[in-house]
């Protein structure tokens, strides 16, 4: 069994959030191979104190006594006040807010303390080697972690990383990287070993609505959390994005620890970039090595291992096969 933090920032059940978060919540808590130990909430889909909610809402209605961590209320530098208004805005600025109408807010529940940083830090170096931090949100808790307890980077399994984006027409710079850049840039330096997950290949990933009722059939509430979270950001997709369904970003880390046959991956130098300016927040990569006449150190940015191509149907064989075989 595989011992896990998730730190996230989950919308579901809010108007206009993203709701891939909570299915990689959901898939986690659904997997005997997963044991989740801690869940953190950081600024970015959603606030930090409401992905806090909505995770300790979820725990909660499944009678789970995982603790859940409020985390950064914004990032190291960067200006939160832009993307907060762009991100909370954009459901109403298109009239479709009818799309969660009847959607369960979560209920307002004390969750298990707010300093997330020292709940991560504190319990990877307390079992050296033995937790993977599934890290689906901007990074400024793992960051925050990694400063206080830089023993932190050696004694962490693993960092599994939903952000990035390299290679998308429609995108500069993605929300996790872009909203805190230099978190961004000091987890990926950290030395510690990483696996991201970028845009590039999690818009290889749909979910249809066909799709999210089959995969939550069962009764349980699980299952009704899932289904019912979800299928209004898929019709916020369709609408917006003329998609057949919606992206599963996060969910896709989730699955890659549990199957990596569900993504191929490749070791690329990364970076992102820090300076001001309208690629401030935007990630690049390479392979090495490089040619000696290009003028740019074989060591420029840093060794990170990064997936490129998804199996969508055995990403939702996985899903399908966790909530199914659930028990009450």
């Amino acid at each position: 069994m595989k011992r896990v933090i998730i730190d996230c920032d989950p919308g579901n059940g809010i108007a206009g959030a993203n709701t891939d978060d909570g299915l990689a919540i959901a898939l986690a808590l659904a997997s005997p191979a997963l044991s989740v130990e801690l869940i953190t909430t950081v600024a970015g889909n959603t606030p930090s104190d409401v992905g806090a909610q909505v995770a300790k809402d979820l725990l909660v209605r499944l009678g789970s006594a995982i603790p859940v961590v409020q985390g950064a209320t914004q990032a190291l530098k960067e200006d939160h006040a832009p993307w907060r208004a762009a991100l909370d805005r954009r459901v109403q600025q298109l009239d479709m807010l009818d799309l969660w109408q009847g959607v369960r807010a979560p209920a307002p529940i004390a969750v298990d303390g707010d300093d997330a940083a020292d709940a991560i830090g504190r319990l990877v170096c307390d079992h050296p080697g033995e937790i993977t931090l599934v890290a689906i949100g901007p990074l400024t808790n793992v960051a925050l972690a990694l400063q206080r307890y830089p023993a932190m980077a050696e004694a962490v399994a693993e960092i599994v990383i939903m952000g990035g984006v390299f290679a998308l027409d429609d995108y500069i710079k993605d929300t996790n990287f872009g909203l805190d850049p230099e978190a961004a840039h000091q987890v990926l330096h950290s030395g510690a070993a990483i696996t991201l997950v970028p845009m590039d290949v999690t818009t290889q990933t749909l979910l249809t609505h066909q799709d999210l009722s089959r995969l939550t059939a069962r009764d349980h509430p699980l299952c009704h959390f899932v289904r019912d979270t979800l299928r209004p950001w898929i019709d916020y997709s369709i609408r917006t994005r003329h998609l057949s369904g919606s992206w599963i970003h996060d969910v896709l880390v989730v699955a890659w620890l549990l199957n990596q046959r569900v993504a191929s991956g490749t070791d690329y130098r990364v970076d992102i970039e820090l300076r001001p300016g309208p690629t401030r927040g935007k990630s690049w990569r390479y392979r090495t090595p490089l040619r000696v006449d290009v003028g740019i150190p074989a060591d420029c940015g840093a060794l990170v291992h990064v997936l490129h191509h998804v199996d969508n149907g055995l990403l939702l064989e996985i899903i399908e096969q966790a909530l199914t075989s659930l028990r009450r």
